[in-house]
């Protein structure tokens, strides 16, 4: 009898066992649900730091690059100390698999770097105060990888969860990105046989001749001639070469030589080499398309830029570098990459922007560097987007309550008072700021010289 009971007994705890083990694998959380990604492993345990990081209850939690807990994430991001990179991480999960949100004991490894991460905190917190209505926005872009070194929010005190110009449908905020596009036109004249002195005669105010001005990528005529361009600062009537003009960031020159070369092909160049609306939407094809009143985020332009840094090699944009779920099932993401731009009018557009940075203020990060201020118009919104050969970064600055009642004109930001905003006035330096502590104690290595034989001088719209 004692025999049969102690049979028993074992059989029970085995049924038991056996019960407890199919509870703990979560619905789509099995082998099969991981893995029609790249890079699948499973795993008996997951890494010490990501053990401690998952209570009982199997709550998903961020890591960063080197596996420190971030926070933990719910894919609801009102409440995240990280606003935007919760936001970030939740769309492009959402974009691998619509039900990542629906599963628990998620252990995400971002590709965070806690020290740019840092940098770059430090950076616009020296310039945007948490309470400030206003709201800055950086982001960090490893060249040739796509990798999100750092994102990272100051500002937009009580009113960020509201929609500023345009809000994504995950929530992501976006602002005018401003004179940070000119350079995609700038790679289009480039691109087109244009060299560095070629250049239109140009004046303070610009309205386009006809409808059949501008012709978006579906043949249809776009062109305003009921709308007129007015130059932040007066440049008289003048001849003005591409250099010249993108150092000035010359509206009216800019208008011109997107009519020359085309709309389509400013549009197509500023899509391959990585730039993307918020909403998700396409790229608006106006007029003004080359002054940058498309919405969009500062992960977009700083990749968009780092494709000039890498030679015309564009890679998308990525701060998941794997997933594990509580089954122990792992998914990594390699970076994604393909050539889309010549390496010579990369280098050449890189040239001039490299002239932009060094005749002005911001020069002196330690390295080459090459950079364009974004001013919009009527001051709604102001950023910065420049690039080492190593690392480019965005800063975006607006009010999310809604540009155009709340422009950047007569405020306070950062216990400062500015009549007006612009890409100098705090992107700029909170930019250098950044990229100079980043960059601090990392491998140098120079910019590739553009070809003088290909891109100087003038050939076919010269002076005179």
């Amino acid at each position: 009898m004692k025999a049969l009971l102690v049979v028993l007994g074992v059989a029970v705890v085995g049924v038991l066992v056996a019960v407890l083990l199919f509870l703990r694998v979560p619905p789509g959380g099995g082998p099969d649900e991981m893995g029609a990604a790249s890079g699948v492993t499973t795993a008996a345990s997951a890494s010490p730091s990501a053990s401690a990081a998952s209570p009982a209850a199997r709550t998903s939690v961020l890591l960063d690059a080197e596996g420190a807990v971030i926070e933990e994430f719910s894919g609801d991001c009102a409440g995240s100390a990280h606003r935007d990179l919760c936001r970030y991480v939740r769309r492009h999960l959402l974009a691998e698999d619509p039900a990542a949100l629906t599963r628990t004991g998620l252990t995400i490894r971002t590709t965070i770097d806690p020290r740019f991460q840092q940098a770059a905190q430090r950076a616009i917190d020296a310039y945007v105060h948490r309470d400030d209505p206003q709201l800055a926005v950086m982001a960090m872009v490893v060249p040739g990888e796509g990798t999100v070194r750092a994102l990272v929010e100051a500002g937009g005190g009580g009113v960020a969860e509201t929609a500023s110009g345009e809000e994504g449908a995950a929530g992501e905020r976006g602002f005018q990105q401003g004179t940070t596009a000119m350079p995609y036109t700038l790679a289009a004249a480039l691109a087109a046989g244009l060299r560095y002195d070629d250049g239109l005669r140009v004046s303070d105010d610009y309205r386009a001749r006809t409808y059949q001005s501008f012709r978006n990528c579906k043949d249809q005529n776009v062109g305003d001639p009921y709308h007129y361009a007015h130059n932040r600062k007066a440049v008289g009537d003048r001849f003005a070469t591409l250099r010249w003009g993108t150092e000035q960031a010359v509206n009216t020159f800019f208008l011109q030589l997107q009519e020359k070369i085309g709309l389509c092909e400013t549009v197509t160049m500023a899509e391959r080499l990585g730039l993307r609306r918020t909403d998700g939407r396409p790229l608006l094809e106006v007029e003004t398309f080359t002054l940058g009143v498309n919405e969009t985020d500062p992960v977009s332009v700083a990749n968009s830029y780092a494709t000039f840094a890498a030679r015309g090699r564009f890679c998308e944009p990525r701060v998941i570098a794997e997933i594990r779920d509580a089954a122990g099932t792992t998914r990594s993401f390699p970076p994604r990459c393909e050539q889309v731009l010549d390496p010579e009018v990369a280098d050449a557009v890189t040239g001039v922007l490299s002239g932009v940075l060094a005749g002005g203020p911001l020069k002196g990060i330690g390295r080459e560097a090459a950079g364009m201020p974004g001013s919009s118009d009527g001051f709604m919104t102001a950023g910065y987007a420049g690039y080492t050969p190593g690392l480019a970064a965005a800063v975006d600055l607006g009010d999310p309550r809604g540009a155009y009642l709340h422009p950047l004109r007569d405020v306070t930001i950062g216990g400062r008072r500015y009549p007006q905003v612009d890409g100098m006035s705090i992107p700029g330096p909170a930019w250098k700021k950044a990229m100079s502590e980043a960059l601090r104690g990392t491998p140098e290595s120079g910019f590739t010289r553009p070809d003088a034989g290909r891109f100087g001088g003038c050939r076919e719209a010269c002076p005179g």
